[in-house]
């Protein structure tokens, strides 16, 4: 009789533990071993819990190739979340099966040994097998469907409870997050209360009223300074939208200013002429809003242009660029890798939550009756309409920062932190996943002969854009380069593109979750983070003690995934 030491770790967050029955089966090469009720003296599988036990078998089984464990309802059904399983062999050999996944009912699951593989790599009837069975139990799970004409496709759920549990919030976050809406909510009618009943606003430091409890240093510094003409371009320039600044080459026939109209702001060693590279023809009257208007008509002017400004930077920057962009690979990446793939364990941490927060923004806030018809001029069917133009220009060069910035033509411009953080972040993302990606592919031709790799780019552009018909990614990949280019964009843009626009949770770099297994990918995660480190030391040192500090970009600032 064979003895394997099995350990099992069971999840920290909130209703992680069970009472339910929980069986392991390990299974080898050469058979498998006795089916074992996970039982011992005292609680087992408790919340944070990592638990000891015997598994017999009456022959030696070989190499381990999987991990089988089932969940069985005891009295009342106890969900119970396993984050990995490991087996001491009698020879002393230490295997780690990854899990990370929800057990929901009476529910079987067998789990791979941690070591990334491609399918080339399997060469094991049973193991491809696996393979199959996991993609098709996925390709059922996770379905397309095209939310609204003109937009990307994006998982078919009409709400997040019809997600599998293994895609929704963990207690805490689902907490956290519901709790947050609530608040602010409640915040907003006490301030309608104010407004309504309180006395007349006399002049624009009454707006204060309705600002009584400020949350940061930044928020305090834009209270103080919201009215003056450098602070509202400064915000095009590091603010929270600061994709829409680029270098304006001619103004459109119906702007008519001139010089005159502005030098005064210019500075005394330039004019509009140098500035615009081209002298204009003016064309209609269009009024034209000056610093030296009225005071008040002046402010109307600037909050008119941040208003609609707030509304591109919410549906098209943040909610089109970031969240339903990044969706697209999350289906595809859920549809098409199988979890020992080495390209799914590196997005895996990038695409978490991703899937809930879409669905929670499709059906409350950007829905026939959600917020944004109530509180942005624009309402449902305009939001949906600008949405839909964008979508027709979105192009794969766009979401690189390199060509972004190139066609912007913003590259030389001064004091512009968010592109200086953004190309950091990105050449240190760059050589992060290139380190990934060489370890399991030491060939383009590898690339190319990866059939689920092609089937995963192939759904991502013929499924998930298909209706974009400028985006220019190719439906197949040809080398290592596109590779590492198309994963350095999906990061980028789950992580440090989104924090550019919103916080999240967990900071980039960090894995909780650890996938990667092999000794030469955690070396890589280990120098992705130690240069992590560096480039906050960097950005926090840059601004000495200036009191307006750029930190969208902080990586402790930027979230692994898309988040809220």
């Amino acid at each position: 009789m064979e003895a394997y030491k099995v350990t099992v770790a069971t999840g920290t967050s909130e209703y992680s533990g069970t009472n339910n029955y929980v069986y392991v089966t390990l299974i080898g090469e050469h058979g498998e071993s006795e089916r074992t009720v996970l039982d011992k003296l005292g609680p087992d599988l408790c919340r944070g819990a990592v638990d000891e036990y015997e598994v017999k078998s009456s022959v030696p089984l070989g190499s381990i190739w999987l991990v089988r464990l089932e969940k069985r309802r005891f009295w009342v059904e106890d969900n119970w979340f396993c984050l990995y399983v490991k087996v001491k062999t009698p020879d002393g050999t230490s295997l780690t099966f990854p899990c990370y996944r929800w057990f929901v009912g009476d529910m079987d699951i067998e789990l791979r040994e941690g070591t990334a593989k491609r399918m080339l790599d399997d060469t094991i009837p049973e193991l491809l097998a696996h393979r199959r069975r996991e993609l098709q139990e996925r390709k059922q799970t996770y379905r397309w469907q095209a939310w609204k004409p003109g937009i990307p496709k994006c998982i078919d759920a009409k709400s997040e409870k019809d997600l599998p549990q293994d895609s929704r919030f963990d207690n805490e976050k689902t907490s956290d997050f519901e709790g947050s809406l609530q608040y602010a909510l409640l915040e907003l009618s006490l301030k309608k209360l104010v407004i309504n009943f309180g006395k007349s606003w006399c002049d624009l430091e009454d707006f204060r009223r309705i600002f009584w409890r400020l949350k940061s240093p930044v928020a305090e510094y834009v209270m103080e300074h919201w009215k003056e003409d450098w602070f509202f371009g400064y915000q095009f320039l590091n603010g929270s939208n600061p994709r829409m600044i680029e270098c304006c080459y001619h103004l459109p026939d119906n702007f008519p200013v001139t010089g005159d109209m502005v030098q005064a702001t210019l500075g005394p060693k330039t004019n509009l002429y140098k500035e615009m590279k081209l002298k204009q023809t003016p064309g209609q009257n269009n009024p034209i809003f000056l610093p030296s208007d009225p005071e008040l008509a002046w402010v109307l002017a600037k909050t008119w242009v941040r208003h609609a400004e707030f509304q591109i930077f919410q549906l098209l920057s943040h909610l089109l660029r970031t969240h339903l962009v990044v969706e697209v690979f999350c289906v595809a990446t859920l549809r098409q890798l199988p979890a020992v793939h080495p390209v799914y364990k590196l997005l895996a941490p990038h695409l978490r939550y991703t899937l809930e927060i879409n669905i929670r923004g499709r059906t409350q806030l950007i829905s026939e009756d959600g917020i944004f018809k109530r509180v942005v001029s624009t309402g449902g069917t305009g939001l949906l309409l600008v949405a839909q133009r964008e979508y027709q220009k979105l192009t794969f060069k766009s979401l690189l920062p390199t060509f972004d910035f190139k066609a912007r033509g913003v590259t030389r411009l001064k004091n512009y932190f968010y592109r200086e953080d953004c190309m950091t972040l990105w050449n240190t993302i760059h050589s992060f996943v290139s380190g990934i990606v060489t370890l399991y592919y030491s060939s383009d031709q590898e690339v190319i002969e990866d059939q689920e790799l092609q089937s995963w780019i192939n759904e991502v552009v013929n499924e998930g854009f298909v209706d974009t018909p400028n985006f220019g990614l190719s439906s197949d990949l040809k080398d290592r380069k596109e590779l590492i280019t198309l994963l350095t964009t999906v990061i980028f843009t789950c992580s440090v593109q989104h924090a550019a626009t919103n916080n999240g949770q967990i900071p980039l770099g960090q894995y909780p979750e650890e996938y990667f297994t092999e000794a030469s990918a955690k070396a890589e995660i280990k120098k992705f983070q130690e240069e992590l480190k560096e480039i906050e030391e960097f950005i926090i040192e840059r601004h000495g003690n200036s009191e307006l500090k750029y930190l969208y970009l902080c990586p402790s600032q930027i979230e692994n995934s898309i988040t809220i």
